[in-house]
């Protein structure tokens, strides 16, 4: 996985905002609790990264994705425009540094939803960065959701499914963890990280390790 040549580390200080980080894999509901989570919180902003897959049915450019094509998105690489990017199902996914960094400064909590891949990335430019793992209740309701959403062709599904445990396994280099098991729940879970005590939702504890263990044992081929 390349790494942003030039991506400059944030600084820090009381007067910037803070930096949320929400990651999971496909099917999980992180976009539909992210724009839940945006609902209620007005004051958070989130950031909009640039892609090289094609848009899905009601997706608005500029709104969703800023959509571009592979040879510019690697010219943002090779300018050190990307606070972070990675490459997920085939397609490039990166996040502006420069946007990032404006937000921050004015004071505004903003919002990076990405892959674990991205997390990695943004961990060592901005350390204190909330970063937030969501994670399914079971790989049949995975497996559920994704069909269920009708974007994917059976073919897709399947290596999805596959590489959700590769995902899953980098759930502990989060800070964070949320089971989307029951929607409004785990979107009152959110709301109380992103506005309240976030301690509660810590990854390590111990009622995640039998879940985790069912997730993580799920089969590789």
């Amino acid at each position: 996985m390349a790494q942003p040549p030039n991506a400059p580390r944030i600084p820090s200080t009381r007067a910037r905002g803070r930096l949320f980080v929400v990651a999971a894999p496909s099917g999980t509901g992180k976009t539909s609790l992210v724009k839940g989570l945006m609902a209620r919180v007005p004051t958070l902003s989130c950031s909009i990264s640039h892609t090289t897959r094609p848009p899905r049915p009601n997706e608005v450019e500029g709104k969703d994705y800023y959509f571009v094509n592979k040879t510019t998105f690697q010219k943002m690489i090779e300018q050190g425009a990307f606070l972070e990017h990675a490459s997920v199902f085939d397609h490039f996914y990166g996040t502006g540094t420069q946007p990032v960094e404006q937000t921050l400064s004015q004071g505004r909590d903003l919002l990076l939803e990405i892959d674990w891949q991205g997390a990695q990335q943004v961990r060592r430019h901005l350390p204190e960065a909330i970063d937030i793992f969501i994670l399914p209740p079971s790989t049949e309701a995975l497996e559920t959701r994704l069909r269920n959403r009708a974007t994917d062709t059976d073919e897709v599904i399947a290596r999805r499914l596959l590489d959700s445990v590769t995902e899953l396994s980098h759930w502990q280099e989060f800070k964070y963890a949320l089971v989307n098991d029951q929607f409004e729940r785990a979107l009152s879970d959110l709301t109380q990280l992103v506005t309240q005590d976030p301690r509660p939702f810590a990854t390590d504890r111990t009622e995640l390790a039998a879940l985790m263990d069912r997730l993580l044992a799920a089969p590789k081929a």
